[in-house]
């Protein structure tokens, strides 16, 4: 039998969207705990920093573009607002799965869910699909210290239990002590007893070890900073931050920047009429939480008390605030090292984040609240200015400042791009070679590249352009997404369904005019969709109905 690729699953969802085009005219709807690393960096030979520019890589897990500088005013995101008007900011930015593994697998190998083979957390992709390269693996091979700092691929299965260790790095990846703690019953609730709930603003000083990871990975990176500095070699440093992820456990003093009586419910709190329930995520990990359990809530759709979402809004946003300072610190840290003129910074999450839209929380769909992400990138000299001795670029904001300004990003890029285009984009950054274009079937290909770069929407007239897409024009540009579900209707694995137990996979396509989404048959064994059994449908138009909440995929299907 034929291996199935993943070019071809592609082209059976385009030979599916044919008649698209002809929609686009249909009418409208309506300190402490430190834990150094294994390996001194100092046995490991780097190249001469002349050579190239070095590389920073954040990577923060579960934030969506809620963020000042995408015109989030209740957000407080001074730091990042800061590095934004350094950068070029790119507005509609997505992922190919919204979920961790399947999506950090993805853009750090450049290549597609269905050529990685990773839709669940149990699968390690150069056991179950190929031997492919990685952006940290190929920056080694070309002479770059790689680093890894907190949460950058997936721990566990999915990373061969050991970050992709050393393929992908120098010395083993750092993980702060304190993560053990994340899911444990370090909460304080009403009863003065600790829980493990959803919502955990912390005093610091009271919890196990007396810090958070988020904290001890931005001073290891700092340390790792400070070390390449006295090196002098170039160095490719990614450093992951754990929060906004759940549980949100984040110091308590944050939560006063977000009042309660500020907080707003999501615009469209109610779960659209025509949503099909294979495309409903009923958020399972939410009601793990003791706190949440507590509320009784039915399943699959029940809805979560009024106040209780104003809660869980407030501490997303104060993790996200959270998160901005350790950001601020660690950028701060990179101009007291004289770094910024020649160190690239890339800033992207894994995923969105719904936060009550449809009536749905946390990821696991294909609507843009679950994959839209932030995603900007630094370039000393190009889109900001070299800096003299003694100037600085990020010095750090202190959140609860109210006479910060609001920052405007130094430049944006509203083409819609994808993540698996951050390999190639940021090669050429560096000025390494671009990795060719993957072929049709590229399963025995270790080095290629599903995304173009995306460095000529940088406005870099001296760079090249990719020729792949040199002739594209924005209302051609397409993002894909897709997500497993085991079932027709949610059930208790529907979020995250083990390999074995997929039966439907969603694809959808996301232009400038509309997201198109195809809920067909998957065969876990052979990787194969079949878009001839189409199971349900989606289709909502980006103008009259931006928050995705009228499907008219069924009328329209009657028209042809």
């Amino acid at each position: 039998m034929t291996r199935p690729t993943p070019g071809l699953l592609w082209l059976r969802l385009a030979v599916s969207l044919a008649f698209a085009p002809l929609l686009l005219t249909a009418p409208p709807p309506e300190g402490p705990g430190y834990a150094a690393p294994e390996e001194p960096v100092d046995s490991v030979g780097v190249g001469s920093l002349k050579d190239g520019l070095n590389v920073l890589l954040i990577i923060v897990d579960d934030l969506r573009p809620a963020l000042g500088c995408y015109g989030e005013a209740l957000v407080k995101s001074p730091n990042i607002d800061q590095l934004a008007s350094h950068s070029v900011v790119f507005q509609n930015a997505f992922a190919q799965q919204a979920v961790c593994a399947p999506s950090r697998v993805s853009f750090l190998t450049g290549r597609r869910p269905d050529t990685t083979r990773v839709y669940d957390f149990n699968s390690y992709w150069r056991v179950h699909s190929g031997n492919y390269s990685t952006i940290p693996q190929y920056f080694k091979e070309n002479g770059y210290m790689t680093l890894s700092v907190g949460k950058v691929f997936h721990p566990g299965i999915s990373s061969n239990h050991s970050d992709d260790f050393p393929y992908s790095w120098s010395i083993p990846p750092f993980h702060p002590s304190s993560e053990q703690y994340e899911n444990s019953k370090t909460c304080k609730g009403q009863d003065e007893e600790l829980h493990a709930n959803l919502i955990c603003p912390v005093n610091v000083a009271d919890v196990p070890e007396g810090t958070l990871p988020d904290k001890q990975s931005t001073e290891e990176a700092i340390r790792l900073l400070e070390k390449m500095k006295k090196m002098n070699g170039l160095f490719f440093l990614a450093v992951g931050y754990h929060k906004p992820h759940i549980p949100f456990r984040y110091p308590k003093e944050f939560q006063k920047l977000y009042p309660l009586e500020n907080i707003t419910l999501a615009p469209d709190p109610q779960i659209p009429a025509g949503l099909p329930p294979v495309a409903y995520n009923p958020w399972m990990d939410i009601r793990e939480r003791e706190d949440v359990q507590a509320l009784n809530i039915s399943v699959p759709y029940g809805p979560i008390p009024t106040e209780f979402q104003r809660k869980i809004r407030q501490s997303y946003f104060a993790s996200v605030s959270y998160l901005d300072s350790q950001v601020g610190h660690l950028l701060n840290a990179l101009d007291e090292l004289q770094l910024s003129n020649n160190t690239i910074i890339a800033f992207v999450s894994d995923h969105g984040w719904a936060l009550g839209e449809h009536g749905e929380w946390a990821k696991y769909s294909n609507f843009d609240v679950a994959t839209q992400v932030p995603l900007m990138f630094y370039v000393p000299g190009k889109t900001a200015p070299f800096i003299s001795p003694g100037e600085k670029l990020f010095p750090y904001i202190d959140p609860f400042d109210s006479t910060s300004e609001v920052m405007v990003p130094g430049g944006r890029a509203t083409e819609l791009v994808e993540l698996v285009s951050l390999f190639p984009t940021l090669s050429e950054l560096a000025g390494l070679n671009v990795p060719r274009r993957c072929p049709f079937d590229s399963f025995n290909i270790e080095l290629c590249r599903e995304g173009p770069s995306l460095v000529r929407y940088l406005n870099f007239t001296k760079w090249e352009r990719d020729p792949y897409d040199s002739t594209r024009k924005p209302i051609d540009l397409v993002a894909y997404s897709q997500y497993p579900r085991p079932a027709d209707t949610p059930q208790w694995n529907s979020d995250k369904p083990h390999l074995k137990d997929i039966k439907i996979m969603g694809y959808s396509i996301r232009t400038v005019d509309y997201r198109f989404t195809v809920w067909v048959s998957f065969n876990p064994e052979n990787f194969t969709a079949d878009f001839t059994d189409i199971h349900a449908g989606e289709l909502y138009f980006v103008d009259s109905d931006p928050l995705q909440d009228h499907n008219v995929y069924n009328q329209t299907m009657g028209i042809y």
